[in-house]
C-alpha cells in the first residue's frame, strides 16, 4: 500500500497521529518513517511539520533512519535487569557484531533498547518486530535468531 492510500485510510483529525506514523513505518521495509511519510501526514492533518517531526522523534518505536528487516528490543527494565539482560544483551551484541542502535550489515537485524515491555514474569525478555521472547538465555537467543534469518 502507498504511503498516499494509507494517509487516506484516516479521518484529517489530528488524534489520528500516532496511528498513521505507526502504519507508514510499518508500511516501510526498512521500518522508518521517510522525510515524505512526515510531510504527508502533517498536510493531511493539517499540522506544522515541526510537531509531526516532534512526535516521530519523541516516541522511541519510531525511527527516521533506516532499520534492519528484524529490530530487536531489549528490555532494559528492572526485573529483565535483575535476571540477566545484560548477559542477554552482551549475547547479541557479540552474535550480531553490531551495537545497540546499530544494523548489521546484511540489513536484516537492528539492535535497540526498550525501557519495559511488560513481560516481568518471564524476564529476561527482547521484542523482534511485534513478537515478545522471554526466559531468554545465551543458547536461546541463538536459535531464535537461527530462526529469523531463515525468514529472512
Amino acid at each position: 500500500m502507498t504511503a498516499q492510500k494509507i494517509i487516506e485510510k484516516h479521518e484529517p483529525l489530528p488524534e489520528n497521529l500516532l496511528s498513521i506514523l505507526h502504519d507508514l513505518q510499518d508500511a516501510n521495509p526498512r521500518h522508518y518513517l521517510t522525510e515524505q511519510d512526515l510531510n504527508l501526514a502533517a498536510g493531511h492533518l493539517r499540522l506544522p511539520l515541526s510537531f509531526v517531526q516532534g512526535v516521530a522523534t519523541f516516541y522511541t518505536m519510531f525511527s527516521l533512519t533506516p532499520r534492519g528487516k528484524f529490530i530487536i528490543r531489549v528490555c532494559e527494565s528492572p526485573p529483565c535487569h535483575l535476571l540477566g539482560s545484560t548477559t542477554i544483551a552482551e549475547e547479541l551484541m557479540k552474535l550480531l557484531d553490531i551495537q545497540f542502535g546499530e544494523t548489521t550489515r546484511d540489513e536484516l537485524f537492528t539492535l535497540e533498547m526498550s525501557s519495559c515491555l511488560g513481560v516481568c514474569g518471564v524476564a529476561p525478555a527482547f521484542m523482534i518486530n511485534h513478537e515478545v521472547y522471554g526466559n531468554l538465555t545465551p543458547q536461546r537467543i541463538r536459535e531464535i535468531l537461527g530462526e529469523k534469518r531463515r525468514e529472512a
